[in-house]
């Protein structure tokens, strides 16, 4: 029995959100089936481009965090 996969199933894979089994069946696939393969291609490279994103939070952020957990800690 042939399994197809779909893009959403690849998407799954490059960001390695799948199961054990789903791994070894679509590495399987990869290995056999060229338009699988070459739509995999597709969705790595386009997932290598994507900056990474990185959040810092402002100082102005920090600073009212900061006062915030001054002003409401437990006095004994």
């Amino acid at each position: 029995m042939e399994l197809s996969f779909t893009k959403n199933d690849l998407l799954r894979y490059v960001y390695k959100e799948i199961t054990n089994s789903e791994k070894g069946a679509i590495e399987a696939a990869l290995a056999t089936d060229w338009n699988l393969n070459e739509q995999y291609e597709d969705i790595l490279h386009a997932y290598k481009e994507l900056p990474k994103a990185t959040f810092s939070p402002s100082t102005q952020c920090i600073s009212n965090i900061l006062k915030y957990s001054a002003q409401s800690t437990v006095q004994v």
